[in-house]
């Protein structure tokens, strides 16, 4: 069946196609009866516009693209969900585009498929990509570093200082051997957790002990496994606190102390980042540092729509992390140590 056109709808109702397209795009130029009679008839045509068309004159798609290398787990499920919201609320579309492969990458990027962009993806855009971005005047929001100019922001969590308070905490609690679980050694939070970490354990003259920084990706099973070949590797070195990079890293630590008969908290304290859906239902509970998940993929949405909109140039944005203090930490007993 030959599709329904324009011109078939301005035939139908007896006026210009000019007409059609004013009634359609709501444009105050028509009277009340004529826009109604033009409507009835694209109604009854079932008459569907030719969006293509319409973004192709315009030069705006009115879709955002994210580009990621994983969308698994309960913080991107939170991210994702919370942008997604935000664009339908905007009138925007959102592609969620999950690949490693960097043509990939860059074709969707620098070859007008959408609007803006959204980059969680430090592994495959580096900084020359970043300059022919910006030459391109790519409106673009990053979650995994700091960039800003004209048409580049970034909305981050203040991981280093999350990283040291939370580390503070643990100090604070008589803990004086504090392990921390890494993530990716290449992604921004878990280097900037680590960092704040580390600065807090120099500023209280604690020894920095290489062995008490384990590999856990961010994954649960990665953690559990990290742990349990620590606690098999090293006996005579058990932490009395492990600070892990992920709320998932977290749930493997403690996993791993019960299966080799720790309790938690009452022989090591564990404190996770991200306060995920599930930290306070664990066993035991999860003390964490909650970042704003949900507030982080709005603000995304509404700097990038606003850049695209020309109405704010590119900024940085860092979102203060919360210590959520529940079961999985406690008082060392033989506290002597005061911050």
């Amino acid at each position: 069946m030959r599709r329904v056109t324009i011109k078939d709808v301005a035939k139908a109702a007896g006026v210009s196609i000019s007409t059609v397209s004013n009634a359609l795009n709501d444009v105050d130029v028509l009277n009340p009866e004529t826009k109604l009679h033009v409507l009835n008839v694209v109604k009854k045509l079932n008459y569907v516009p030719d969006l293509n068309g319409k973004l192709l004159k315009s030069g705006k798609t009115k879709m955002l693209g994210f580009f990621t290398t994983s969308v698994a787990g309960p913080y991107f499920y939170t991210l994702v969900e919370s942008m997604s919201r935000e664009c339908d609320r905007q009138g925007y579309g959102l592609n969620v585009i999950v690949t490693k492969d960097h043509k990939v990458i860059m074709g969707n990027i620098l070859g007008g498929r959408v609007d803006g962009v959204i980059v969680f993806e430090e592994l495959k855009i580096d900084e020359k990509d970043i300059a022919a971005m910006e030459r391109n005047k790519i409106k673009t929001v990053f979650l995994d570093r700091i960039v800003q100019n004209e048409t580049m922001g970034s909305i981050i969590f203040d991981s280093y200082v999350a990283g040291y308070e939370a580390t503070k905490y643990l100090i604070s609690l008589g803990h004086k051997k504090i392990a921390y679980i890494s993530g990716v050694d290449t992604m921004f939070d878990s280097v900037q957790r680590r960092e704040g970490y580390l600065a807090a354990l120099r500023e209280h003259q604690f020894p920095v002990d290489e062995n008490y920084i384990l590999q856990g990706y961010f994954e649960e099973e990665g953690s559990y496994n990290a742990v349990k070949s620590f606690l098999h590797m090293h006996p005579g070195k058990v932490p009395d606190a492990f600070l892990a990079g992920n709320d998932l890293s977290a749930i493997g630590c403690i996993r791993a102390l019960k299966s080799q008969g720790y309790e938690v908290p009452q022989d090591i304290s564990v404190v996770g980042f991200d306060d995920i859906e599930i930290a306070q239902y664990f066993s035991p509970p999860l003390t964490t540092v909650r970042n704003q998940i949900a507030r982080q993929g709005i603000l995304v949405i509404e700097h990038l729509i606003n850049m695209i909109h020309m109405k704010e140039q590119g900024k940085v944005q860092k979102l203060a992390g919360e210590l959520i203090v529940r079961g999985s930490s406690h008082v060392k007993l033989d506290r002597n140590y005061k911050v």
